[in-house]
């Protein structure tokens, strides 16, 4: 390759390729770039390498919403969940800005090194919907405002039964019924179709007892319209890691 020819397709590389955000081999080839000339690049300080198949431009301190839009189109699924998602909507409850990012996706996934390393966050992948397509799992998702474009984020009501989902496990008993009580006016059908496909009977009881003693919602109204998952008729009975006896009954 002749050096113009190099000088414009670096020219291009800056010009095209997003600047607070990584890129990978696909990106490049669509300007010309093969991987072979990428490792050159590297090499010479153009580029950065990531990871395998993965770049930035040296210099490019992107932030965690460009790496995440990056996952996001390879993770099926992948969204900010949980505590993280509920604060990102104004629920919070002594919230440290070093606190690990909870994200949820629909497959097994390891992060990569290059992004737990900048950002502390953990994948959590569970079971804990059985949706009936996925229309439905898509409204559950949303960008809240102010965030960027694309950012996937679980709505409050998918939210709250992820935070209740991993209690006694990652999440304190103590720190979730207190965000639970800075929940406000959840989406009634939403919440009814949440529960009704939730697969963790605590998530769902726990959700249940706190907004009968909360009044967040009218939970015998909630539970005469949607056939929440709530388990046998008996209670729901485990020992937490800190040693709480967690007693559930069916209803709330």
């Amino acid at each position: 390759m002749s050096g113009n020819s190099r000088r414009q397709i670096i020219k291009r590389l800056q010009a095209e390729l997003p600047r607070g955000a990584p890129f990978d081999l696909m990106a490049l080839h669509r300007i010309g770039v093969s991987p072979q000339l990428a490792a050159h690049y590297a090499a010479g300080g153009w580029l950065i390498r990531l990871a395998q198949g993965v770049y930035a431009f040296p210099n490019d301190d992107f932030g965690v919403y460009g790496a995440l839009a990056f996952l996001q189109k390879r993770v099926p699924g992948l969204h900010v969940g949980g505590r993280s998602a509920l604060a990102l909507q104004g629920v919070r409850h002594n919230l440290s800005s070093r606190e690990a990012l909870v994200l949820w996706g629909d497959n097994r996934f390891a992060l990569p090194g290059w992004f737990t390393s900048r950002f502390p966050a953990r994948y959590v992948y569970a079971h804990l919907f059985d949706w009936p397509d996925a229309d439905l799992a898509g409204k559950t998702v949303c960008t809240p405002p102010g965030q960027p474009q694309d950012l996937l984020v679980a709505a409050p009501e998918r939210a709250v039964l992820e935070l209740l989902y991993e209690v006694g496990v990652k999440q304190s008993l103590e720190e979730a019924r207190n965000l639970f009580e800075g929940m406000r006016s959840p989406r009634k059908d939403m919440l009814g179709q949440l529960l009704s496909f939730c697969t963790s009977v605590k998530a769902v009881r726990l959700f249940l007892s706190w907004a009968r003693e909360t009044g967040l919602v009218d939970v015998d109204v909630l539970l005469a319209q949607y056939p929440a998952r709530t388990g046998s008729n008996k209670r729901w009975m485990s020992r937490l890691d800190d040693g709480t006896l967690l007693s559930l009954k069916p209803h709330g």
